[in-house]
């Protein structure tokens, strides 16, 4: 097991790269099995998340290789297995994805339950209307979903929420299948659009995503194609908010500026210094920082996986703070181990109410999940003394080199192996 140990109040300086974004990766790579053909895959973050499922093609026939730490090349034109109920699959949220591509391509599928981080519950009934919306029976179990089909047929899908995940398995599903499929109420996030735009170099027709309406008109095959994947814009949020709360001047580099609009925003707000380049955010923080007000919603609005890493800023924003999460019913699991830093934080249902200390304090907290783990670092950035974080399998899960990224800005912090 391993710890993360920072000795705090260091301000953080020059460039940071951001890799490949996770969302679109493991959206991305179960699309490209539907290809009876080889697809090469750029700028994969080096993280647990694709990990699990490049363990998790091979074991299920898939010829895997990496040309390099971030590409990867997949051949599945021996594909005959459509049963992913392995311990890999178990690991990861968006293994999800696996019954998008196996029942678009083979009519099929078997996928043990996800996994990933717990807050609250998650369940996949949108995606399993969507595939019987499609003409698939589908088979619930404790442990597993199987779906089959005669055939897929093209139907009108109206998602009673905002579902980034049923969006894009449906989308998966729907490429496949006979005659037109209408997503509407469809989600807009980046990666529903990165993971379009790989479709349709493979061949696929799909028209309208990054709005609500995504017509999809089905094809016989799918072909290989070589992608590279969107910069991540959840780990360039963090970035952003560490140099806000230590007082730092960072460049981060290799992002899409648009995609980070509602945090810059939100940050320009707080009395920190945004400039944006072509390809680049410079976060400018040497100004007394302003309390706000921060509500998580669907893109284009914040999203729900920077709410973490925004209540760690808040803490030290003098004033009432106030965070509404729109998303999870449950995604505040964190704030215990930020009052064990001195934060001052009460929660009622989806409503935080954060009052900013002068300052936090080191000590022993724990990662609850991904995006938790990235608000104890930032916290832990900022407090005085030592922090120690544990559980950080859950940051390896999302975040790439995350300890050499925040060294290389000048942070004081290190990976130990403990008992």
């Amino acid at each position: 097991m391993d710890k993360l140990i920072i000795n705090g109040q260091k301000k953080l300086f020059g460039e940071v790269s951001i890799s490949g974004a996770k969302n679109a990766a493991v959206a991305v790579l179960p699309a490209a099995i539907m290809a009876d053909d080889i697809c090469i895959i750029d700028n994969l973050p080096s993280i647990e998340d694709i990990t699990s499922l490049f363990n998790t093609f091979e074991k299920m026939g898939i010829k895997c290789e990496f040309l390099d730490k971030h590409t990867l090349k997949i051949d599945s034109r021996n594909l005959e297995n459509v049963s992913a109920t392995y311990d890999e699959v178990k690991k990861i949220r968006a293994s999800y994805y696996l019954l998008g591509a196996l029942l678009g391509r083979f009519k099929k599928a078997e996928v043990s339950m996800p996994g990933g981080c717990n807050f609250g519950s998650r369940p996949i009934d949108l995606h399993l209307k969507g595939f019987k919306a499609l003409g698939a029976e589908v088979t619930v179990t404790e442990d597993a979903v199987k779906l089959s089909a005669e055939k897929l047929t093209g139907a009108t899908i109206y998602m009673d929420q905002v579902s980034v995940g049923a969006t894009i398995n449906v989308m998966l599903a729907a490429c496949l299948a006979e005659g037109t499929t209408i997503i509407e109420n469809a989600a807009k996030e980046p990666h529903v659009v990165d993971t379009a735009n790989f479709l349709n170099i493979m061949g696929a027709n799909i028209k309208g995503a990054g709005t609500d309406v995504i017509r999809i008109t089905g094809v016989e095959k799918l072909h290989g194609a070589e992608y590279t994947i969107i910069p991540d814009q959840i780990e360039a949020g963090t970035y952003m908010i560490a140099a806000a709360i230590t007082g730092g001047d960072v460049v981060v580099k290799n992002i899409i500026p648009k995609h980070m609009d509602s945090l810059s925003a939100k940050l320009d707000e707080m009395n920190v210094t945004i400039e944006e380049g072509d390809d680049s955010i410079r976060v400018i923080s040497d100004k007394p920082l302003k309390n706000v007000n921060v509500k998580t919603m669907s893109y284009p609005g914040f999203p729900t996986d920077l709410q973490p890493q925004m209540a760690a800023l808040l803490t030290v924003c003098m004033g009432e703070n106030i965070i509404t999460e729109n998303v999870w019913d449950n995604r505040y699991q964190y704030v215990d181990q930020l009052k064990k830093l001195g934060a001052d934080v009460s929660i009622d249902g989806r409503i935080a109410k954060i009052q900013g200390v002068k300052k936090l304090t080191g000590n022993s907290v724990s990662a609850t999940d991904l995006r938790a783990g990235a608000a104890m670092i930032i916290a832990g950035l900022a407090a005085e003394g030592v922090t120690e974080i544990s559980n950080v399998k859950y940051i390896d899960r999302g975040y790439e080199d995350v300890e050499h990224k925040f060294k290389s800005l000048g942070a004081d912090i290190k990976r130990v192996k403990v008992d």
